[in-house]
């Protein structure tokens, strides 16, 4: 079996146990298993923490795995691909900023159950839908030097947050109803556009 194959393989792994732990049915077992206000608190700190510690063999498995050269970018082309790459970044870090780092990471939670939150729908995810997302794209696509390892790891990010992003929108629709879908029909969701005004 070739190594690109393999790094699919890997990575179809671990986004399925990503989605498992993201189920709201696990969630709902979880509550009932150790008590809703516990879930609150740690649910999405232990989210996280499985989703780094699972993540770590796949990058091993790149790098260990034969691999060749696909494509090394030309001296010339160097500053674009890091002004990219910094746009890329820049992103992730005001999308985190915006709707909180200690959110996103599971810290916030720590210290009493989280009470829920609205809609972010300003700032940069009036730009675009799934920012984070976005911004992990040009950083990954935009890579110097690509090997097939690589791009079959990258692409399979790729179609993993596209897919990710379908489900997780099922959920915003039915937690928010006609509010997400509007803002669905205003909202790019991965190719950044000025916002449109609301008439």
């Amino acid at each position: 079996m070739s190594s690109p194959l393999l790094m699919l393989l890997a990575f179809a792994a671990y986004a399925v146990l990503h989605s498992v732990l993201a189920a709201q049915s696990v969630k709902d077992w979880a509550a009932r298993r150790f008590g809703a206000a516990a879930v609150q608190r740690y649910y999405r700190l232990f989210f996280n923490v499985v989703g780094v510690l699972s993540l770590l063999p796949v990058l091993a498995l790149a790098a260990w795995l034969p691999d060749a050269e696909l494509y090394r970018l030309p001296a010339r082309a160097l500053p674009f691909s890091l002004l990219g790459q910094l746009a890329g970044l820049w992103l992730l870090a005001v999308s985190l900023r915006q709707t909180g780092l200690g959110d996103f990471l599971g810290l916030s939670q720590l210290g009493s159950p989280a009470a829920p939150t609205g809609l972010v729908t300003s700032g940069v995810y009036a730009w675009v839908r799934h920012p984070l997302y976005t911004g992990s794209l040009l950083v990954l696509w935009l890579l110097p030097r690509m090997t097939w390892n690589s791009l079959a790891l990258i692409v399979a990010i790729t179609l993993y947050f596209v897919i990710g992003s379908w489900f997780e929108e099922r959920k915003l629709e039915r937690a928010f109803g006609q509010f997400y879908r509007d803002y669905k029909a205003r909202t790019p969701a991965f190719i950044p556009r000025p916002p449109r005004k609301v008439s």
